[in-house]
């Protein structure tokens, strides 16, 4: 026997629903009987009548929507630098070394208008009146980024 012979014997044809009885899915086209689901039109997201989780997630509109997804920086006090000393360069490692933020945070601004006692290198962001304070006691601020 021929193998393309037998190729073609092999080969289904695609099964045609609701066609008559020599489709061999007659009456109900292989839906069961009755049923939500035995009708026509059925959306493919339906749920049952439950809230479709299109509806579910929140909703994007309005007030807040534009705002910057990002965290927000940890706020951390001038008079907190008074530990570190003297000269030392100031960077999100050299916070952590101190113990005043934990290592899973990324963003930090040093903040406030108290004194502060000895000259340090500020490499993060700060707000004008920390950079004020800094430069005022000897130190130098190198961050460029205000947020």
């Amino acid at each position: 026997m021929n193998i393309k012979h037998l190729q073609k014997l092999v080969k289904h044809g695609k099964k045609r629903l609701g066609r008559g009885h020599g489709s061999g899915r007659v009456k109900t086209s292989g839906r069961g009987t009755k049923g939500q689901n035995a009708r026509d039109n059925m959306p493919p997201a339906f749920e049952g009548g439950q809230a479709p989780l299109i509806k579910r997630l929140p909703l994007l509109r309005g007030k807040f929507r534009n705002f910057s997804r990002k965290p927000k920086a940890f706020p951390i006090s001038i008079n907190k630098l008074n530990i570190i000393p003297a000269g030392t360069t100031v960077s999100l490692a050299t916070l952590v070394k101190y113990h005043m933020i934990d290592t899973g945070i990324l963003r930090v601004k040093i903040l406030g208008k108290e004194k502060l006692d000895h000259a340090l290198t500020v490499v993060i962001p700060c707000s004008e009146g920390a950079k004020k304070a800094v430069e005022k006691a000897g130190g130098t601020v190198k961050s460029s980024i205000q947020s």
